[in-house]
């Protein structure tokens, strides 16, 4: 899958957070005419501690059946710091490296993160979506902004996530009476459509399969090239 670029990587962390605030302006809120995903994609990274190494991947699941379709995996040298909220500037270079290899374009990616639930509505699903050129949505397992209030104990359970006012999310009961997962729109998305497709990718796990796959395929890979250990970032 061809990556058309936004912007140089090569930033501080001053200059994303700039970035951020311009490219928010192109964020669309809403799916596209007629969405109904036959192809959805999860996205990982996984780095070791003390290492630059990143190891990135994209696995690509038929929702209908659960199957794989297809995957792809990349290792880059990380050059940005963690920083808080600049997530994407870390992690998307190599998940564009992963995403240029996959041979099946997916229609829609659920990345293990945030979308508008970030201080300034752009986490690493909405700068994700604007460089793939896809709908995008944020599915975290914590929060970043806001808060939420009471969550029945059932699947499926929901209770909108606030900052500052505004709803920016919603905290999703995947499994029953286990902790929720926090769910975003990125890019081409809306809140209930990213609700329901979270939800329909959800096996048995807290964590969507999509995301599950994701993880697994790049802490398989970084301990086969760096022969076992390490954490996630």
């Amino acid at each position: 899958m061809e990556v058309v670029p936004l912007h140089p990587w090569d930033l501080s962390p001053a200059e994303a957070v700039r970035l951020q605030e311009r490219l928010r302006d192109r964020l669309v809120a809403q799916p596209p005419p007629g969405f109904d995903p036959r192809r959805i994609a999860g996205a990982d990274l996984s780095i070791s501690r003390g290492s630059r190494r990143s190891f990135a991947g994209i696995v690509v699941l038929d929702p209908r059946t659960m199957d794989t379709v297809d995957e792809a995996a990349a290792a880059v040298d990380v050059d940005f710091p963690y920083v808080p909220g600049l997530l994407s500037f870390r992690e998307l270079p190599a998940l564009a490296a992963a995403w240029e290899r996959l041979l099946t374009r997916p229609d829609v990616i659920i990345f293990d993160g945030h979308g508008i639930a970030h201080p300034r509505r752009f986490g690493i699903a909405c700068h994700g979506g604007l460089l793939f050129d896809i709908p995008t949505i944020g599915c975290a397992k914590s929060i970043l902004v806001g808060k939420h209030g009471p969550l029945g104990e059932e699947r499926g359970s929901t209770a909108p996530l606030v900052d500052r006012g505004e709803v920016v999310g919603m905290a999703v009961r995947t499994r029953p009476r286990v902790r929720p997962v926090y769910v975003s729109p990125g890019h081409l998305m809306d809140l209930p459509t990213a609700v329901e497709l979270v939800l329909r990718m959800t096996a048995g796990y807290r964590e969507p399969e999509t995301t599950r796959r994701s993880h697994r395929l790049v802490n398989r890979i970084r301990k086969e090239q760096e022969g076992g250990g390490g954490e996630e970032p």
